[in-house]
């Protein structure tokens, strides 16, 4: 057999979900050779500066992507919500494995529950989608911008410096960190990211044989989920510039759509749901952005 080279970046929960590819190809191809390429990326060095000012969550790509190209790698892996909507060159996404927790997490040392927070308490997130749910909900909130890997944040949380923050379920409970949810901020009051809880191997377009080799660990639900609500995100120019939500599920053949625009600033927000057949998700999610177009969200964007 082969040996296969995954490019990853070196955070804990990275570095996890590479392992877990790693993991699934041995299985699916008994004597492969998995081996990690791991490497910091422009997005992991940047961390105190919000990603919206230094060029979005492609940045966690790039130097990956880079060693895909130049022969360092054959794939990579990443979280499909840190993917753009449109891949920058001659790359494709063979296979996204079964999503996990799709929900954000409410965490903090002193209160059980989203509700329980005071007036005017701090919490802490680096996503304008967060923000703009949790103004939503709460006007009050004095919301902070949080970078930094999954512990750097739990270790601001434990020191004082905010009274909660906002983190994904699925990147805990990999980590093996589920008991600090205290609370699962689920739909439809609180919308995921679109692809939130996914993982994605990428690799160069015209590798056949690598995508071959990783097409074994492709879900087909969860690909017809994601591509929904990539493809609402897509309609709507999303980026991380842009607080926009989508969540599709799934019963028997018909996939349901919610999305959302928001406003990190005053937490205005506009919805919309449609459903449809799981084979035709990219319509769906158009018609979703058409339908939050129509409503007003048209405002909300840049």
């Amino acid at each position: 057999m082969p040996t296969i080279r995954l490019a990853t970046r070196e955070s804990a929960l990275a570095l996890w979900q590479t392992n877990h590819v790693a993991d699934r190809l041995r299985a699916a191809h008994p004597g492969l050779e998995v081996v990690l390429v791991p490497m910091t990326t422009r997005g992991d060095q940047a961390i105190d500066q919000p990603l919206v000012e230094i060029g979005g969550k492609g940045l966690f790509l790039k130097e990956l992507e880079v060693a895909m190209l130049e022969g360092r790698a054959d794939a990579a892996v990443h979280s499909l919500k840190d993917v753009p909507m449109e891949l920058d060159g001659p790359f494709a996404l063979p296979a996204i494995l079964e999503r996990a927790d799709p929900f954000d997490a409410f965490v903090s040392v002193k209160y059980e529950a989203f509700e329980e927070l005071p007036y005017g308490a701090k919490v802490g997130t680096s996503s304008l989608r967060r923000q703009a749910l949790l103004k939503a909900h709460r006007p009050d909130l004095v919301l902070v911008d949080l970078r930094g890997n999954v512990n750097t944040r739990l270790a601001k949380l434990d020191a004082g410096d905010y009274d909660a923050i906002v983190l994904a379920c699925a990147g805990l409970e990999r980590l093996g960190m589920g008991d600090r949810i205290r609370e699962r901020l689920s739909a439809p009051r609180f919308i995921p990211a679109a692809a939130q809880g996914a993982v994605v191997i990428e690799c160069r377009q015209g590798d056949a044989a690598i995508r071959d080799l990783v097409a074994v660990l492709d879900h087909a639900e969860t690909r017809a989920c994601v591509s929904a609500e990539r493809a609402m995100t897509r309609a709507l120019g999303g980026s991380c510039h842009v607080p926009i939500a989508a969540y599709a599920t799934l019963s028997k053949d018909r996939m349901s759509l919610e999305g959302l625009v928001g406003d990190a600033k005053t937490g205005q927000t506009v919805r919309g749901y449609a459903s449809g057949p799981m084979s035709e998700p990219d319509k769906l999610g158009t018609q979703v952005a058409d339908m939050l177009v129509a409503r007003g969200a048209d405002a909300l964007l840049p």
